[in-house]
Parts: C-alpha cells; structure tokens; sequence
C-alpha cells in the first residue's frame, strides 16, 4: 500500500495533499515548485521556448535557475510571499491554453520519483520587473501523472481540495511503521526485539524479556509508569500526532470539514453535476444553484457500495494470483524433479553404449539442459510478471479498504470517483489467459536406444509417441437444462499437449438405462432436444485422437423440468395458420379445418395442457389432441392415422381417429369454454375435459411412440394454449348420451 500514499513528485509519503481536476493527488509544497508562471501576452507559448534575451521580466523574475532545487524554489515562494503577500504562491492566476482548463506540456526534468515535471523558467541576471502595461501573470499546474495541465484561479493552490483523507491514512500508517519498528534498547540480541513498553521514568524501551530482567515491578522500580511504545522512535511518551491541517489530530474529534467559498459552512450535500461536496451557501447563491444535488450521507453510502462492489472482483484476482503463484512454484519444483529424472535416464542409457555414444551423450544433456533451462526462465518470467501484477493490486485494494474505513463523507467522495476507475482498470488488467502457466512441466524427451550401432551419431531426441487425450473437464457453470432439452459443455485440462481429434458425448435414457452415443464431433458445447419431461439424465464425455479414446469424465446428473412448457409451432404449421401472442394464439385463414402442432413432444410421463376458446362463431367443429410429426396438416384432426382428437360443437363432442367417430358425450364448446388434454404416457391413455368435466371414457390406449400436442380449426374459431399446467386431481364425470 505504501506506494499508493507517495506523493509522485518527490517520492516521499504525502504531505498537505491536494485533488487535482484529474483526480490525482500531490503534495501541496511539491504543488509550488511545478507550478508555471507566464505573463498574459504569452501564454500561448511554452516558457522554455523563450530565449534568455526576450524572457519577460516578469517571467524571469519568478523563475529559478536552470540548477535550482525544490527548496530553491521554495525560498523563491517566500520571498514573494514577503514582497507580495503570504499568499502569492498559492494565487497564481492563471487560464490555460483552451477553455477547458487542461492542456498538454513537453515535460523536461525528473523528480525524485522518476516522474517528470516542468519547472519555472529562470531569471536572467539583471532582470527588472514586469514592464508597466504587461497583461498579469497567469499560471498552471501540470500533473505529474497524466501530463494535464490545470488553470488556477485566483485563489491559487487554495482552489483545490484538500485530501484529508489521505492525509490521515498516510498519518496512520506512519504511526504504525513506527509503532513496529521501535526496538529494545537493552536487548544483546541482533537485531534487538520488538519494544513492548517504555518506562516514562527511565525513557528506555523494554521487550518483555529485558523488562522483566532489567526492570521488575518491585522495589524503586514499582513507582514508574510503563506505557505501550512511542509512535515515534525518540520521542518518548508516544504520540506524534500530526495535524490534519485544521488544526486537530488523526485521532478523536476530528474537526468536520468546511466549505471552501464558505468559511462558516459545513458540507451538508453533493452536487452530481460536478462531483463534489457543497454546502447550504453553495446552493442558495453560488455556482451549484440549478445543478442536481443530493443528500451528502446517502452519496456517500453509494459510492462505498460502488467501491466495496468493484473491489470484490480485484479481490477474487488477487486470490487467483495467489494460488496461480502456489502453482507456479509447484511447477518449478516438478520441471526441476522431471529435468533431473530425464537427465537420469539418458546417462544410464549413454553408459550402456559407452564407447561409441561419449561424443554424443555431451550434446543430448546439453539439449535437457536448454530445455530446462528454458521452462524455468519462461516460469520465473510468469511468477515475476504475476507478483509485481498482485503487489499493485493488494496495495491498491489495501488503499482502498483504508478509504472505506473513513466516516469522512464528503473526503471519501471527493476519490471515490477516480478510485472506483482505478480499482475496475486494475481488475481488467487481470485478463484471460494470465493465471494460466506458459509451459508445461513435462519434457516431450525420449530415447531409442534400439538404433545399430552404425546410427549412434544420427542418435537425437524424438518426440514421445502420440498418447490418448486426458480426461474432459466439465464445465458444470455451463451445464443446464430447459424443459426437456439439456446442455453439456466441457473443456481439456490445462497443460494438456496430447492431439484432440473430436468428443464422444453419451447420456443413459433418464431411467438409470445403459448409456448411448448423442454426438460426435469436435465441438465442446452441445445441446440434446426432446428428452422426457421430469426425468433425471447422467451424461459424460471423453475425447478421442488417432492413438486411441481417452478416459471418461466425471458423471454429471440434470434434471429436466417436471412440467411442459410449449408453444404452438410455426415451422410446421399449415401456412393458414395464423399465430400470435408470442405462438401462444391461433387462428385460421381458411373455412376448411388447418392443423397446428406443439412445439414440445412427449414418449414418457403425463403431461396436461388447456385451450381457451377465445372466438366461435358459426358453430365450427374445432378439434384438440395429439399427433404425430408426419400428421396430415389441411384436413380435421383425426381423419388419418397419424392423430388421436376430440372433436366438438356447441352441444356434444366425439373422439376421433383413422376417421371413426366414437364417445359421444354431451356438451359442447362456447366463446370463453376452456378445453383440457390429459396424456398419460404411462398408461398409455388420452382424456379430454371440458371447462373442466371429462368428456368420455379415456381413449388412446395401447399406443407408443413419440407425440406432440395439435390442434385443427377454421377460421370461426381462435383459441389461447396455456401449458406448464399441474395434472388435475379432481375431475367432474362425464354426461352420457341418453338412449
């Protein structure tokens, strides 16, 4: 974290920070010594482009030398501060370049911090004030960062807000760096022990084994006051306190935070337009007058929510990076174990054929050698790449868990903005591919020793023979069910260089049956339709090269739905049918009967679906049942072989197939009637209902096979399906004809 609190200007841990418009931070002394000063009539021009000869005076006058130091600079600011006001330095006016207040500069020295930063330009000897009639001095300051230059205005470096709390953050971890390092001063151990207290009395610090040696809590020594260590080595009783600036420390009482235009005024709201804190004043006479505002607390709230949300994911990175990097040294100590047992084999079998191989053993232990030598540098690339990769983020992430700790709202909203950026680019930085290690443990390395004689100098290293792929991994995130359909998809193992020539996919038959091939091919997502509603699959799969099939994988199980949820069928629809109502409503173009199938189709279980009359006019002779995929589509349902219906009136209804007419029961249909189909695929039976009574003895029996839900019906008739439908408990008995 601590690279998050250092001022980028002078390298040192922050002093007095101030937000610039870019949303960085830099020290409010550092602030002074890069700020440009230029006289109206050139501003247009970089000050360095000035030559010595035609250098304003005014320019000149507040420019140090070409070797002048921060702290040069410094006395320059207090020697204006002395001739022009103590607040000079800080009320450099100044526009930029355009009118949005950034600009852009060549930038030509380095701080500290190796950031480069534009100092002042310097003053010729002998140089005079500016010449009356000069247009005033306007000045910028450039961030060391992004390179943006930002105009002040006449308040100077007091226009921008204060960080307070970043201020208090790097107070607090100063405080705590000081706190761990404070050391006995009694110890003979090298290096000494952690101080565990210090005697007021005495002002020397103790571990707890000298203290308990060298300073009992007995005799003259019962008197003294033992108190935990100073914050700060040297001065002891502790403390170091530190202002804020407000004159109150980090810790109790923090004194709230005013409003800048307004001395007496407390921060009570937020200004969305320009994403800063406002008071009551600011409102009521000042620039944020017609801006959209909010309640300070609830931004504030928000905003942690945003960045506590944005840094789960850089923590889930940060685990992954520290696991990839457990992996990664697993690796270098298996590259080392592989290279030592390869290097191992080859000179056993080299000694076998001492006398003609010593030549050759030479270059084929220096090919092991570069080969390991190879992985490890490509491995230690990746841990060194990964840890600088996971220093910047857990610093980060730490910085912001410190941010987050703050009841300062109006400070925390004031970075939360700019942070909330940083910590979503530092999550994207963590792209795919990067956890996952460039090499493989394995060395691809074999020797055949069964050459003649005569070709031990052409001896080399061959590739090992082509293996059997590993086993699959399912993608268990990916694998799911919809309806009767289900979706499988599975990956190779990483590191893995065994050929891939395609995946052989099998599910059992939803009953605990014998497991079948449903695809072949190459691809490593799949989706099987029509299986059985409410029925529960086991699927696996494995790969396939020319060496062979590899192993299975794991047994995944899938559940399919416990009811069916369809549509009515355009593609197969007669092209009569009209649907709409997202294929949930059909109709006819023709006064001949049309037959609309299901989207679904059933060979197992018991399914139910209703229809409501929506329209019936004329007294037509709709028909519902179930069909085949091959039904005849431009006659009624139920005249061929293919389709089991009940067709119906308005007074009685018939079950129909093969065009025999039997069970004719009393009543019939209506504009707002409700018809029910029952399929019972166990009992391989077929029951119809009329707003919910029963139409007749089941029909359909003895039947097997695949079906889909149908329907016929001409153009007096529309009709809703409604499905994902419970099986009825209940039903009314039927009315029989009378004789």
């Amino acid at each position: 974290m601590e690279e998050e609190l250092k001022c980028p200007v002078c390298g040192s841990l922050f002093r007095e920070p101030i937000i610039l418009p870019c949303s960085h931070n830099v020290c409010l002394p550092c602030a002074r010594t890069i700020a440009v000063q230029t006289p109206e009539s050139e501003q247009h021009l970089p000050p360095l482009l000035h030559p010595r000869s035609s250098m304003p005076p005014a320019t000149a006058a507040a420019a140090p030398g070409p070797g002048a130091s921060a702290g040069s600079a410094a006395c320059l600011d207090s020697e204006c501060a002395a001739g022009g006001g103590g607040d000079h330095a800080d009320k450099l006016s100044l526009y930029s370049e355009t009118d949005s207040g950034y600009g852009s500069y060549a930038p030509s020295l380095k701080s500290p911090n190796g950031v480069r930063v534009l100092p002042l330009v310097p003053a010729p000897p002998g140089s005079a004030a500016a010449p009356r009639g000069a247009g005033p001095a306007s000045s910028s300051l450039t961030c060391p960062q992004c390179h943006r230059s930002a105009s002040l205005d006449q308040r100077g470096l007091r226009g921008f807000q204060r960080n307070r709390l970043l201020e208090a953050i790097v107070q607090r971890y100063q405080q705590g760096r000081a706190a761990a390092t404070a050391k006995c001063q009694l110890c003979d151990r090298s290096p000494p022990e952690p101080a565990a207290v210090l005697c007021e009395q005495c002002e020397v610090l103790y571990c707890a084994a000298c203290q308990l040696r060298c300073h009992p809590a007995r005799g003259p020594f019962a008197k003294h006051r033992l108190v935990p260590p100073p914050a700060h080595p040297g001065a002891p009783g502790g403390g170091g306190g530190g202002g804020d600036g407000d004159g109150k420390g980090a810790g109790g009482g923090r004194k709230l935070p005013t409003c800048a235009e307004h001395d007496l005024e407390n921060y009570s709201m937020y200004c969305v337009s320009c994403r800063s804190p406002v008071c009551y004043q600011c409102l009521e006479e000042g620039k944020h007058g017609k801006h959209e505002v909010k309640a300070l607390g609830a931004m504030w709230k928000q905003h942690k929510a945003q960045l506590s949300q944005a840094l789960n994911g850089v923590s889930d990175k940060a685990k992954e990076a520290k696991e990839f990097l457990v992996q990664l040294k697993n690796l270098l100590q298996q590259i080392q174990e592989n290279g030592l047992d390869y290097e191992a084999c080859l000179v056993a079998q080299c000694d076998a054929l001492v006398d003609a191989l010593t030549r050759q053993k030479a270059k084929l232990l220096t090919k092991v050698t570069k080969e390991r030598e190879h992985k490890l540098k490509v491995v230690w690339d990746q841990i060194n790449h990964c840890t600088l990769k996971l220093r910047q983020s857990t610093g980060l992430m730490e910085y912001c868990l410190e941010v987050i700790k703050e009841n300062d709202p109006s400070g925390f909203l004031q970075i939360s903005d700019a942070l909330i950026k940083r910590v979503q680019v530092s999550q994207e930085q963590w792209v795919k591919g990067a956890l996952e290690p460039k090499v493989s443990a394995e060395f691809d390395l074999t020797l055949d020793s069964e050459p003649l004689l005569q070709s031990i100098h052409q001896l080399d290293f061959i590739q090992m023979k082509c293996r059997v792929p590993p086993v699959p991994l399912l993608q268990l995130e990916k694998c799911c069910t919809r309806n009767n359909s289900v979706t499988l998809a599975w990956r190779m193992p990483p590191l893995s260089h065994n050929p891939v020539e395609g995946y052989i996919l099998e599910l059992d038959d939803g009953d605990g049956g014998q497991f079948r091939e449903v695809y072949v091919g190459k691809e490593t997502l799949c989706t099987i339709d029509g299986l059985h509603f409410n029925s529960t699959y086991n699927a696996r799969v494995k790969a396939f090269n020319s060496s062979g099939v590899g192993p299975y994988s794991k047994t995944v199980i899938l559940q399919t739905s416990d009811v069916a949820w369809f549509t009515f069928d355009p593609s197969s629809a007669h092209r009569d049918i009209v649907l709409s109502n997202d294929n949930q409503t059909a109709t006819c173009n023709s006064y001949d009967d049309r037959v609309v199938l299901g989207t679904a189709a059933f060979s197992k279980g018991v399914h139910y679906w209703e229809l409501h009359v929506d329209r019936y006019d004329n007294h037509p002779d709709p028909a519902f049942g179930i069909a085949r995929i091959n039904v005849v589509k431009d006659m009624m349902l139920g005249k061929d072989d293919k389709a089991w219906a009940m067709y119906v009136d308005n007074n009685r209804s018939w079950f129909m197939h093969c065009n025999s007419h039997t069970n004719r029961t009393e009543g019939g249909v209506s504009k707002g009637a409700t018809v029910g189909v029952l399929l019972d695929l166990n009992k391989h039976s077929l029951t119809f209902y009329i707003n919910g009574q029963q139409q007749g003895p089941p029909a359909f029996e003895n039947v097997e096979g695949v079906f889909m839900p149908a329907l016929s019906l001409n153009r007096n008739v529309q009709v809703t399906l409604h499905t994902g439908l419970a099986v009825p408990q209940c039903v009314k008995q039927p009315k029989l004809p009378s004789n």
